[in-house]
């Protein structure tokens, strides 16, 4: 089970609202990038999307407002990214999700999360926002900003929390039907290693940048190349099999879907 991305079964406990169950292994109702290529608007997914769940494992209660304006959700979750338990932990964890849609352009999303990724012996809470809004400013151009922050405690029963945060601003310009071009730029700090670890003085405080070109092929094919970079406080990269600052990355993918 655990190569599972994603097997679930829901059902609707209300004739009048539109307000679900869903149990399984579902897609994360965090961020705005998903583990599906082609739907994501560069190759590669920010430091961000990769550094928080993109599949979950639990039970979810839904609401969608019928004007689809409003969707609101509640989980009870196995863990960050968690099939199951890690041996130990008996500690329930909660995620919650609020999306706001007034028009067909503007995306507005807060979601949480809540949980204890360790043993409950030596049980560390971690608390955890993402903020996203993506904007279709026009038929052309599009936007999506991003804001994730997250804090977890040093130890059981401390009331010192070390804590994480990434920003992310992406634009998006279709200059023709076939052609997709993106850029992004992004940072990323957590000094103290909670998420990202590095062993070095400063943690993982890093600047990313990149830019992507899509063409499509066909309706179903999809070619991509996306040219990035990252620099950090530390030297925690190689370049030319020596400890660096920075690193360099040219992606190319065709991503076709049936």
């Amino acid at each position: 089970m655990k190569n599972l991305f994603e097997a679930n079964a829901g059902f609707k406990i209300s004739k009048k609202q539109n307000i679900w169950i869903d149990a399984g292994v579902m897609p994360s109702h965090i961020g705005f990038e998903s583990a599906i290529g082609k739907d994501c608007w560069n190759v590669t997914r920010s430091i961000l999307a990769d550094n928080s769940p993109y599949y979950e494992s639990g039970v979810k209660i839904r609401y969608t407002s019928k004007n689809e304006k409003l969707y609101l959700a509640a989980m009870y979750l196995n863990g960050w990214q968690r099939i199951q338990k890690i041996p130990g932990n008996q500690t329930p964890a909660f995620g919650t999700q609020l999306t706001y849609k007034p028009n067909s352009k503007i995306t507005l999303n807060w979601s949480t999360y809540g949980g204890n990724e360790m043993p409950d012996s030596v049980s560390q809470l971690r608390v955890f926002n993402n903020f996203y809004g993506q904007f279709q400013v026009t038929e052309k151009f599009g936007v999506t900003a991003g804001f994730d922050i997250g804090m977890q405690q040093m130890k059981k029963d401390n009331s010192v929390y070390n804590n994480w945060y990434s920003p992310v601003l992406i634009v998006q310009f279709k200059p023709t039907s076939k052609i997709r071009i993106a850029a992004r730029g992004e940072y990323y700090s957590d000094e103290k290693g909670v998420i990202i670890i590095t062993a070095t003085p400063n943690g993982f405080q890093t600047i990313c940048y990149s830019v992507n070109f899509d063409y499509a092929i066909s309706d179903n094919a999809l070619w991509r190349i996306e040219g990035r970079g990252l620099s950090s406080k530390d030297k925690i990269f190689l370049m030319d099999k020596k400890p660096s600052t920075a690193n360099y990355f040219l992606t190319t993918s065709i991503a076709i879907n049936f």
